[in-house]
């Protein structure tokens, strides 16, 4: 069995459920739109949000689940599509997930638009019932995404990324939402109890591994997931080179960044640079990183009673890091 359908199988109800959930709250009176919503959700990928979801709240509750969790898993997805639809049109990207993009298809102004949709379904849904305390959470998820960024462009034009503002951008960009579905599980269920607090900081611990993991795949030998040295070719400060910057000589220093700057189009250089970061531990390091948000993420887990839910939350931890792509 797959590990993914492993992770699903104790919610592999509330996840169908919550697919024809979902479906219906997206819907609209107008043609158009409900055809491109369609085929947003037909091109759903692995759904860890919504599992993260539903696997936080019968972990907290013993199994119990409300129409409120339902809810929230539902605007964590609205919410989120509509930032990636906006995405795609800032990036100017043509493909979603192996599918052409909305903007690829229907042009950027549609696309605009259909995120604007979305992200008003998201808002409405919370607002009619009343869900606040779950909309807050979302809310200052959004925010802190742009935050990180915006961080992250304002800092790749100067390059000077130290280790403390890497943190900052990566809990902001990608930690921040995967805390938001955690934190929402938990307050779907046990509303005002430590539990919000402890599954956001389970969430924000998963969220850093899995992008140190991510950045980790820049130096990969194969292309997995994304093709090697592109983050430098973004000139992206990830933290396999930032650790090495920090333990360069002024004139590697100088070379590397000089490198990243100006010649981050020469696949030679580029080699030459990961080749660099690797022979100065840089990915060891960051391995080293990794390990320990996963293992502080697993000793939270740890101070909840063994289920079934706890043990596909532990499979997702070791997952994040484990997986290929």
């Amino acid at each position: 069995m797959k590990i993914v359908e492993q992770i699903k199988q104790p919610i592999a109800y509330e996840m169908e459920l919550f697919e024809q959930k979902f479906q219906l709250s997206m819907s609209s009176k107008v043609a158009l739109l409900n055809r491109i919503t369609h085929y947003i959700v037909n091109r759903k990928g692995k759904q860890m949000r919504p599992m993260f979801v539903f696997l936080v709240a019968k972990m907290v509750s013993n199994g119990e689940i409300r129409e409120r969790t339902y809810r929230g898993a539902s605007v964590i997805e609205l919410i989120h599509t509509a930032t990636l639809v906006h995405d795609d049109v800032v990036d100017d990207s043509n493909r979603r997930r192996g599918f052409f993009s909305v903007n690829a298809l229907w042009k950027n102004k549609i696309a605009v638009l259909i995120g604007d949709y979305l992200l008003s379904k998201g808002l409405l849904l919370s607002i009619d019932n009343n869900d606040f305390d779950l909309l807050k959470i979302i809310s200052i998820a959004v925010r802190e995404m742009s935050e990180g960024e915006l961080l992250q462009i304002e800092k790749a034009r100067k390059l000077d990324i130290t280790e403390a503002i890497y943190y900052e951008i990566i809990r902001q960009k990608t930690a921040t939402l995967i805390a938001a579905c955690c934190s929402l599980g938990a307050a779907s269920v046990k509303p005002d109890s430590k539990h919000v607090e402890d599954m956001r900081r389970f969430g924000e611990l998963i969220g850093m591994a899995f992008q140190i993991k991510d950045d980790l795949f820049d130096y990969g030998e194969s292309e997995i997931g994304k093709p090697t040295g592109i983050d430098i070719k973004e000139q992206k400060m990830t933290l396999p080179l930032i650790y090495v910057l920090n333990q360069a000589s002024k004139s590697d220093k100088n070379w590397i960044i000089n490198s990243i700057k100006n010649h981050n189009k020469d696949a030679t250089r580029v080699k030459e640079v990961i080749a660099f970061v690797k022979a100065n531990g840089g990915l060891d390091y960051s391995i080293n990183k990794m390990k320990q948000f996963q293992e502080e993420a697993l000793q939270i887990l740890k101070t909840y009673s063994v289920s079934d839910y706890r043990n596909s939350l532990e499979l997702m931890v070791n997952y994040v890091i484990d997986r290929k792509k």
